[in-house]
């Protein structure tokens, strides 16, 4: 049986602002797919053809980089450790960091030099560095995507050339832009910087927003032949971020102009709303055979919402509890859900959690709770 418990949102009330009469159109966006991503609460925004699978192109490198961050939060590897250069590194197809075979370099330097310069040449040595064989590190790639969720990527290289069995959608590049922001906020920023030089060569980040918007701290771009031109980009303005993904635009110049659009838009008519924070007490919930007879039920990360802005004040929420909720209870546990409408619309669902441990109690307590919740 399932308790529920209804909840008005007033703060919220009370001081949104007035409802428009509706949503300006999104803008036409020149691209294959696209799809932009509002970061704390995990609402896609605006989307098109967001399932549909396209060629990842250089794109590929966020999931290259991704394995190298987590093999170096393992202490698997150490920035300034050194990888010698193989020739199978060094005469990698495409962008180049311009290493040369048997140079001794850091893995530092070779993380720049993929991130900043798209070299694939960077790219092959981090992948032969970190896992004995591109092969290898390919399948560490594949498996990673796999937890992630990304359910419709597959790898076949760590660079991104192009293969049948080399492929991902723009839903899933979201998702593995999230985590790398999430999971790695100690290496993300090297997706920001602006240009890198290696060996007396100067070469700029490719991605053109990172001089057009001072609030995009990143991703990555790509370019083939049936991917066209892709951006991934994420802007942050206080404590809002966005994640844009653009595929299959027909310039540089293009992919950048129609990414900010997707944002400015995104930016312009849409609010993050911070419902609860990490570790409020949402509800107190009654618990059974326990030491104590309720607990305090929340979320373990702030809850936040995406709404077009002006309808703040239609939102609210209500509480399903389970119950009856037995002990043993650990903090994390889910204890229900949180669904969210939105002017009396299902709008979204958050499992809510238990933030504290409940233990049995003796056996007196169990049998007396027992004895009652047979009468209830």
């Amino acid at each position: 049986m399932k308790k529920a418990i209804f909840l008005a949102l007033c703060l919220l009330c009370a001081s949104a602002p007035a409802r428009p009469s509706d949503l300006p159109s999104a803008p036409h966006v020149e691209a294959s797919a696209y799809l932009v991503l509002d970061y704390n609460s995990g609402q896609i925004l605006l989307s098109r053809h967001a399932d549909e699978r396209i060629e990842p192109a250089s794109l590929t490198r966020l999931m290259s980089a991704y394995i190298v961050f987590d093999a170096l939060k393992q202490k698997a590897i150490k920035p300034n450790e050194k990888i010698t250069v193989s020739e199978k590194a060094s005469h990698a197809e495409g962008p180049r960091m311009f290493i040369a075979p048997k140079m001794a370099v850091t893995v530092d330097q070779l993380l720049h030099g993929m991130i900043v310069e798209s070299g694939n040449d960077a790219c092959i040595a981090l992948a032969e560095g970190v896992a004995g064989s591109e092969q290898a590190f390919v399948e560490k790639m594949n498996r990673e995507a796999q937890h992630l969720g990304m359910k419709n990527t597959h790898f076949t290289n760590a660079t991104g050339m192009p293969s049948p069995d080399h492929y991902t959608t723009a839903r899933d590049l979201a998702t593995l832009s999230a985590a790398l922001i999430r999971n790695f906020p100690e290496y993300y920023p090297l997706f920001s910087i602006r240009q890198f030089t290696w060996n007396g060569i100067t070469q700029p980040n490719r991605n053109r927003l990172l001089w057009m918007d001072p609030y995009v701290d990143g991703l990555e771009t790509g370019h083939g032949g049936a991917a066209g031109y892709c951006l991934v980009a994420s802007v942050k303005r206080d404590r809002r971020r966005l994640i844009s993904v653009l595929a299959g635009a027909g310039s540089d110049s293009g992919r950048a102009m129609e990414s900010q659009q997707l944002l400015n838009y995104a930016l312009q008519y849409y609010n993050s709303v911070r419902l609860y924070a990490k570790g409020q007490t949402v509800t107190t919930l009654r618990v059974w055979k326990g030491k104590q007879n309720t607990l305090k039920a929340g979320f373990l990360e702030d809850l936040y919402v995406a709404v077009p802005r002006g309808e703040e004040s239609g939102l609210q929420a209500t509480i399903e509890a389970q119950q009856p909720l037995i002990v043993p209870v650990l903090a994390g546990q889910k204890v229900g859900v949180v669904k969210i409408n939105l002017d009396g619309k299902r709008f979204a669902e958050f499992p809510l959690v238990s933030l504290e441990n409940v233990a049995p109690a003796n056996i007196f307590g169990r049998a007396w709770d027992s004895f009652k919740l047979l009468l209830d």
